[in-house]
């Protein structure tokens, strides 16, 4: 492995040793050639009640990055060079990211990367956005694993803001294609994070029942305070109250778990219609009680039946062999893949030119394949809908964190059916 990871600020570096050591230049319009590495700042809660969340987050892109350094790093006009993550803390709070943003940008980063918090993604925007105005010669990239506000690519589209990951309508739409099939789903309960992406998750999906299922009828439909809940069971309460059927939620890290456990001893029998059910200790904490009940979609499972599928998983697992660490995101994989073809298509570090790159970037990795959309810079990709079921069951060879429980794929959408209009008026420079 080309790794030597120590600490530094608040940041965990890694690179080969004698590239550690070079400074990397700022000066002029470009991100300056040197023989040091090139710096990602991922930008995360790592502490607080979603460090779960980063932390997963983390091990997703350091292996990603570990990929591109173990075949050499990117090749550049100015020779070949590695690349170096690095970690700052945003504890969870929109003033502490843009802090961390001026940092990394400070340390030499010209990319960053965010996701856990549409709220915190928006903060980060409008902070690269006036830095790159202002600043040309340090100019920064943004790049998004998970933030899913579809303002990020509509309204609030940006040049220098890319989105890996299916936005919240596109979510909603594929967890839609399989309510609308199923009849017995009669009453639904919405509850959700109260910031804008959980109010988006919400409007979208009262606006996709009653479009798609006019005959069922919405029970609840709350918000409550994100990440400061820490006994759901008076919404357990309401939710069984209500006779509904299905809970449909954009609920994720603990805000998740917390729910989906206090449903469980509360008797809930109904369905959780869910963006990520399938991991961060919910399979564990709902149980036998999601055998059939937990739905989670997402851009690929681990039950995906391919053998190309199958060696990126095991692969993940070696690296990170303990089973709380059992959670790989394919779009993260390729989210560095689109990075490193597009330093090495721009044959810099210059941070336009880069960008350029990337618009139309184009890539493939274990059998799965996402091209961005210059449009709005949304990635398109195929995305899959998974029932919770036992390990063991007929399409259920993995598990999840060793719960015992895994997802099997019951719904694949491909990109062309995932991809939806965008409003974006791109400002290019």
């Amino acid at each position: 492995m080309i790794s030597n990871v120590f600490l530094r600020r608040d940041a965990l570096k890694f690179g080969a040793a004698s590239l550690l050591a070079g400074a990397f230049a700022t000066s002029g319009s470009a991100w300056a050639q040197s023989q040091g590495p090139i710096r990602l700042a991922l930008i995360e809660s790592l502490s607080g009640p979603f460090a779960n969340a980063g932390e997963a987050v983390y091990r997703n892109l350091l292996w990603a990055v570990e990929r591109v350094n173990q075949r050499g790093g990117v090749k550049l006009q100015g020779g070949t060079r590695l690349l170096q993550l690095e970690r700052y803390d945003s504890k969870g709070l929109n003033e502490e990211a843009l802090s961390a943003l001026r940092s990394a940008i400070d340390d030499g980063a010209r990319v960053v990367l965010q996701g856990n918090s549409s709220a915190m993604a928006a903060a980060l925007l409008d902070g690269v956005e006036k830095n790159n105005e202002r600043d040309p010669s340090r100019r920064v990239l943004f790049l998004n694993y998970s933030a899913v506000d579809p303002i990020l690519t509509n309204e609030r589209c940006s040049f220098w803001h890319f989105r890996f990951d299916a936005h919240a309508d596109m979510r909603v739409t594929a967890l839609m294609q399989v309510i609308a099939e199923d009849k017995s789903v009669q009453k639904a309960y919405l509850i959700g994070q109260d910031y804008s992406f959980g109010q988006a998750v919400l409007r979208e999906s009262r606006r996709q029942l009653t479009a798609l299922r006019p005959d069922v009828q919405i029970v609840g439909d709350e918000l409550h305070p994100m990440g400061r809940v820490k006994d759901f069971s008076p919404y357990a309460t309401k939710i069984m109250t209500s006779g509904a059927q299905a809970v449909i939620t954009g609920n994720w890290g603990n805000d998740l778990t917390l729910l989906v456990k206090a449903a469980r001893e509360a008797g809930y029998q109904g369905k959780f219609y869910t963006f990520y059910g399938n991991a961060l200790g919910a399979p564990a904490a709902i149980g036998d009680a999601g055998i059939g009940r937990v739905v989670a979609v997402a851009d690929w499972l681990p039950n995906v039946q391919t053998p190309e599928s199958e060696a990126f998983y095991k692969s993940f697992r070696a690296r990170f062999p303990k089973a709380a660490d059992d959670y790989v995101h394919m779009r993260m994989q390729l989210l560095i893949e689109a990075l490193a073809q597009s330093l090495e298509k721009a044959g810099s570090t210059d941070t336009v030119a880069v960008a350029r790159a990337m618009e139309t970037a184009d890539v493939q990795l274990s059998g799965q394949r996402g091209r961005m959309r210059a449009a709005d810079h949304q990635f398109q990709q195929s995305l899959v809908v998974g029932v919770m079921d036992k390990q063991g069951s007929p399409g259920v060879k993995f598990d999840v964190e060793g719960s015992g429980y895994g997802f099997r794929v019951i719904k694949t959408i491909a990109p062309e059916r995932a991809e939806m209009p965008t409003t974006c008026r791109m400002q290019r420079p």
